[in-house]
């Protein structure tokens, strides 16, 4: 009866830990011309994923705003989007779940006062497996 219990919980473990990002297409765009693009770079895949599109910091109103636009990126469970300082996620300010695998997307800079010429990569990173899917330089 325990190796029935255990199997169980063994496969209910496995199927929540393998969520997958959304599929839908999002299409969040800053349209308003008071938004200043600062830095901006294209998406490059890594090793565990496919990812194209831009990654673009606008500054608006005093607020730093990272856009993904034209975005796509191979499904993976619990993505995230960090700002890093290295293209390797080992210091970094993660900003939120992915919202979507396709799209363009918005997310919230928290801290103004990010020093962009040390987090200059936005990544596409599977949290609970340590896997990067993708990354962009920010020029």
């Amino acid at each position: 009866m325990k190796h029935i219990l255990f199997f169980f919980l063994l496969v209910l473990t496995i199927f929540n830990s393998c969520k997958k990002s959304p599929e839908t297409t999002l299409n969040e765009l800053i349209i308003d011309s008071t938004a200043k693009v600062k830095f901006e770079g294209p998406f490059m895949s890594e090793q565990w994923g496919t990812v194209s599109g831009l990654a673009k910091i606008y500054l608006k109103n005093g607020k730093y705003i990272l856009a993904l636009e034209n975005f796509s990126t191979s499904n993976g469970p619990d993505l995230k989007v960090y700002l890093s300082k290295d293209k390797t996620p080992s210091a970094f300010i993660k900003l939120s779940n992915l919202k979507s695998t396709n799209g363009n997307q918005l997310y919230d800079i928290p801290d103004n006062m990010l020093d962009f010429s040390q987090y200059k990569y936005a990544l596409i990173h599977c949290e609970r497996f340590n896997h990067l899917f993708g990354s962009a330089l920010l020029q």
